[in-house]
């Protein structure tokens, strides 16, 4: 037994916003977050299993089934869950509009125009499984919308993810049914782009009149 760190994770509290949003029902919302709860809850429960394997389990570990493989399969699901409704949650419950500042000006460069990307991100949130981000590629200096079909798949190393939007079923299904599109339309609607903006501040450099970077 390797007797592995353990770091407990605990659930964080959002703005009592996202109780009151446009199009998104407290109730779906309320639902929601006992997912994420849940994903928290796993995330621990799974830390604790990997600190207890056993010599054995090391030695039959295995690509096809294994002990150790299939803890640190949901381990990498779990984390995943976590962060993305972290993300999502936490840039919910704005008044929507457009992006502004240096983060518009970056859209503009990068998709055309603000219309240019909410189009891109849509469509890729309809041809979605589970998640879509916009990410900030450090090596290509430019925005992206990437999707992935799971908590865990679809990885692009090297971007940084301002912008989360949860397509599974859970997160509309309630108030659209299968009307993914619509679901889409008010996320946009609610999504604090404050908060975008100072995520993007913080990865992608310096910009703003209060900036304080040298």
């Amino acid at each position: 037994m390797l007797n592995m760190k353990i770091i407990k994770l605990e659930a964080k509290k959002f703005s009592d916003k996202i109780l009151l949003m446009k199009g998104i029902t407290k109730k779906t919302v309320e639902e929601h977050l006992k997912l994420y709860q849940g994903y928290v809850n796993k995330y621990n429960e799974i830390q604790e299993n990997l600190s207890g394997l056993k010599d054995e389990d090391y030695t039959k570990a295995n690509q096809v089934f294994s002990n150790i493989r299939e803890l640190k399969v949901e381990l990498s699901f779990a984390w995943g869950g976590v962060i993305n409704h972290e993300i999502y949650f936490s840039h919910l419950g704005g008044k929507g509009g457009t992006a502004s500042g240096k983060l518009l000006e970056q859209i503009e460069k990068d998709f055309g125009s603000f219309e240019n990307y909410k189009k891109d991100l849509k469509a890729t949130g309809i041809s979605a499984r589970g998640w879509v981000w916009t990410g900030f590629n450090y090596r290509e200096d430019r925005l992206v919308n990437y999707l992935g079909d799971s908590q865990n798949t679809y990885s692009m190393w090297g971007v940084e993810p301002l912008v989360a939007l949860d397509t599974y079923e859970h997160a509309y299904f309630i108030d659209y049914g299968v009307n993914r599109a619509g679901y889409i339309d008010s996320f946009f609607e609610n999504l604090d782009w404050k908060v975008v903006e100072e995520n993007f501040q913080d990865v992608a450099g310096c910009c703003g009149e209060d900036c304080q970077c040298e």
